[in-house]
């Protein structure tokens, strides 16, 4: 309200409201978008659940005083569906709710609905196909087809994308008595049902919206698919049609003998349902325990979220995708709620108070890292901490919602939450609508239905069976072999094939089992239709014939082997490439809250060998390229030196700024409106030259971050930054300097910090010295790292961070795969460390004796220190409060 109304989305680092059109277009995360105060509305009935009914009052009035739904903009019919739709509905419900009560919204007419039944109207031109499955995009004032519509041509959409508006639109009929909108969902969910891959039972992630192909042939429970599966089993809660629970379990017994690898969920080919499609799983699946707790299958909900809440516990945060052996694959997290839902209906089903630990952590986390002074920041990279300038609306609508009613006792709750079912933005649907206006006649039917041997069918839902035995260990039991699953091995079930197999043939040779020496791998790759090819450097190239194969399945078997050794090597080669960095901001009023992602260079201080980092004072040079002798060395002697990229060579800067006596550089580009969020990090290369005598650390800014540094100098003159590996919390920054509690996350010991006031002199002594010290630029004096030299000799050259040493030989045959040494092929190693340290250390290396006798300062001078930190402690504490 205060910084961004009435934008549809915070931007938390910067302070502002996100409008679209006027910052740079993100591509389809934009289309959410639509002018509509997107988050103000997805809101609404998150603010009833908190208990702020004056808020949600107010906010009602502003919905309906300013939002405007006819705005000439394309936006996606899936995120308006389950944002904007059902965050209208669900501000619907519980306004009526409120007046009944006779409390609050007296006023209230159905004003939301009438708002709700004026988007459905404008969404329902998207339904124009002839399979029935919408357009994946709308525009609000001109619909699809309309030559101002600027929308219309696509042919594909996502299963979730058509299969998520049973919920929304069967609820706007039951309230409005219009059947319109249920009836149009629920021709897209027959369609999608039709079209199911009939002998796996499987979907697949696109398909065509008019001719009905799948497009992408690959199935799991994540992204593209996941709340299509959630849908189905909840429209059976809210309307009572049991078709729909057929159709869910008819699914879910597929998922749980295709999908479920557990404690993993491996998305596979519908065709071929053995197969696994890929090696990595993503952040979305995180929903599924919690689907699993509604659908009364426990003890798999238990396994999965443990492997999940071990990912947490290493990274902080669930990365947007990691491997089968848990590392990083995509890095980003833009605090997904998935988590938290599966945790709180966990907690629901079992009453086990190792959940509420589970919360506590995710709270912790996300004031820790993720809390910045103007909100929440989405992480960059969760194995840096850096921020990306983003807060998307479901951050509020969903994960407050969830870990709020985690800890609410009933008492806490102004309303019974068993009587709602929560849609997958978890906005509010009374059940009652189930029995109101049932404007379809003729409920769906179920073509070939399969009857299962798993008793499936017996769990309806609420599920009317035990649960649990009456022992509090039980989900304990679950989750104990799963303690260790992230950090101390690499799981490997045994797999489907071998399952089937028994005792039986053995199973196909798998990519990471592989070893070019062994005389048995390579007969069965000529089984298959592989090649071998030795380079003559040592190296070798797989070459795949289909027609050479023993046999068609052999084939099949050569061709998936081929698929899984790309992706592997792909993988490895990633996992080779320079990390990113992170600039923190630690100075007042920032404290350490802001992050920035920052590109690496390939010479001068490896941070990741320094873990203090490099800590001190930010200067602008002079010449501000730093291209030349610098002409203000007074003001960036031991300071870390801001300079623009341009004009000539990464190592020539650092060269003249550490001449200069700067403890550490920072470029920022000079192509103005570069971002981290939109282009791909860069690490900084050398001259071709020995760089050995570059001993500071440089990093690398795109122009958003680096103006955040520039305006924060503006505003507070004095800025401090850490140059490190990756971010460090709080009791880590301020180790040495009197700080408040409030400050530091509670489960941080310094009762050290306390007793400092009230020591003897000469203690206090100590104390200031060691502050001065934290303060300190940071550069360790140690032996530069041997500095590597680069065959790239253009000015201000610069090397992708994802760039590999590795050669790719492509063969122009049926496949082929990037050679691999020939002594062994390579295997995914498994180590606890993964480039990522298990926590951030907040000792002082032990190794480091100073002499603090030598570095005594007047008492005067420390209580001028100490008031100075307490004054801006202070203002920080007003800030927050």
């Amino acid at each position: 309200q205060e910084h961004a109304y009435p934008a549809d989305e915070l931007m938390p680092l910067t302070c502002r409201g996100r409008v679209r059109g006027q910052e740079p277009s993100r591509g389809d995360v934009d289309d959410a978008l639509g002018k509509f105060s997107l988050t103000l509305i997805d809101t609404l009935d998150t603010l009833v659940v908190l208990n702020k009914t004056k808020e949600f009052e107010e906010a009602v009035k502003k919905v309906i005083k300013d939002v405007n739904l006819d705005n000439d903009i394309v936006v996606s019919v899936f995120e308006t569906n389950i944002r904007v739709l059902g965050g209208l509905l669900g501000g619907h419900s519980v306004a009526i709710m409120l007046k009944e009560k006779g409390e609050y919204m007296q006023w209230y007419n159905g004003e939301l609905l009438h708002m709700a039944k004026e988007l459905g109207y404008k969404l329902l031109p998207a339904f124009n196909t002839t399979s029935g499955l919408p357009y994946p995009r709308v525009n609000l004032k001109f619909g699809v087809r309309h030559p101002e519509a600027r929308t219309g041509t696509e042919t594909d959409t996502c299963t979730a994308c058509a299969g998520t508006l049973i919920l929304e639109f069967a609820a706007l009929s039951r309230f409005t008595g219009t059947s319109i909108f249920e009836e149009y969902a629920r021709k897209a969910l027959d369609f999608i049902w039709e079209k199911r891959q009939r002998s796996s039972n499987l979907v697949g992630v696109t398909i065509n919206i008019h001719t009905g192909d799948w497009v992408r042939k690959d199935s799991g429970v994540g992204a593209g698919i996941d709340s299509y599966y959630e849908y189905l089993l909840k429209a059976y809660v809210l309307l009572g049609d049991d078709s729909f629970l057929e159709r869910f379990n008819t699914h879910y017994d597929a998922i749980m003998r295709y999908i479920s690898q557990p404690p993993l969920l491996l998305d596979v080919h519908i065709h071929k349902p053995m197969l696994n499609a890929r090696t990595w799983m993503d952040s979305l699946l995180a929903f599924f325990p919690g689907l699993q707790v509604l659908k009364g299958d426990i003890r798999p909900a238990i396994e999965t979220h443990e492997m999940l809440y071990q990912v947490i516990k290493k990274h902080n945060f669930l990365p947007e995708a990691f491997t089968t052996d848990f590392r990083v694959h995509w890095a980003q997290h833009p605090l997904r709620p998935e988590f938290a839902e599966s945790t709180y209906f966990l907690y629901k089903a079992t009453g086990d108070p190792y959940y509420l630990e589970v919360g506590k952590t995710l709270i912790e986390n996300l004031n820790k890292y993720a809390r910045v002074p103007c909100g929440f920041a989405a992480m960059k990279d969760v194995r840096t901490g850096s921020h990306e300038d983003r807060m998307d609306s479901f951050f509020l609508a969903e994960m407050f919602k969830y870990l709020y009613l985690l800890f609410a006792d009933k008492e806490d709750m102004i309303f019974d939450i068993e009587d709602y079912i929560f849609t997958t933005e978890a906005h509010l649907l009374p059940l009652w609508l189930s029995t109101t206006n049932q404007t379809i006649s003729k409920k769906n039917t179920t073509t070939e239905y399969t009857e299962l041997d798993d008793s499936n069918f017996d769990w309806t839902c609420p599920n009317t069976q035990i649960l649990f035995p009456n022992d509090p260990m039980f989900a304990q039991s679950i989750r104990e072999p799963l303690k260790n699953v992230v950090d101390k091995s690499c799981p490997r079930g045994i797999s489907r094939a071998e399952e089937s197999l028994g005792s039986g043939p053995k199973p196909p040779l798998r990519a990471r089992d592989f070893m070019a020496s062994n005389p048995e791998h390579l007969e069965i790759l000529k089984k298959m239709g592989v090649s071998l090819i030795h380079l003559k450097d040592g190296r070798v190239q797989l070459v795949q014939h289909a027609v050479q194969a023993a046999s068609s399945l052999d084939a099949e078997d050569g061709l998936r082997f081929m698929q899984e050794m790309i992706e592997l090597s792909s993988q490895q080669q990633k996992e080779q490439q320079l990390p990113p960095r992170a600039v923190q901001i630690v100075s007042h009023p920032f404290f350490g809250r802001v992050v920035l992602t920052a590109g690496p260079a390939q010479f001068g201080m490896d941070l990741s060998k320094h873990k203090a980092g490099t800590r001190g004072f930010v200067a602008t040079i002079k010449p501000y390229n730093g291209c030349s002798e610098i002409t203000n060395p007074e003001a960036v002697k031991e300071k870390i030196a801001l300079m623009q990229r341009g004009q000539c060579m990464f190592a020539e800067k650092a060269r003249n700024i550490q001449k200069a006596g700067a403890i550490g550089g920072i470029v920022i580009d000079d192509n103005e409106g570069s971002s981290s969020d939109t282009a791909p990090l860069f690490q900084m290369a050398g001259d071709g030259k020995n760089t050995d005598d570059i001993t500071i650390p440089m990093l690398f800014l795109f122009n958003k971050e680096g103006n955040i540094i520039l305006d924060a100098i503006r505003e507070y003159e004095a800025v401090e930054v850490l140059l490190s590996d990756k971010a460090k919390d709080r009791a880590t920054i301020f180790k040495g300097k009197m700080i408040p509690n409030y400050i530091i996350d509670s489960n941080l010991e310094m009762e050290n910090m306390d007793q400092r006031l009230s020591e003897n002199d000469s203690h206090k002594q100590n104390s200031e010295e060691a502050t001065s010290a934290s303060q300190d630029g940071g550069a360790v004096s140690e032996d530069p790292e041997e500095g590597e030299n680069s065959d790239v000799a253009d000015p201000d050259s610069l090397s992708p961070a994802h760039a590999d040493s590795d050669t790719v030989s492509i063969s122009n045959q049926d496949s082929y795969v990037p050679e691999t040494d020939e002594a062994s092929a390579p295997e995914p190693a498994c180590t606890q460390g993964d480039n990522q340290p298990q926590e951030q250390k907040t000792e002082t290396e032990s190794n480091s004796k100073v002499n603090w006798d030598n570095k005594v300062q007047p008492m005067e001078s420390i209580l001028a220190d100490w008031n100075e930190d307490i004054e801006a402690f202070e203002m920080m504490e007003k800030d927050e409060l």
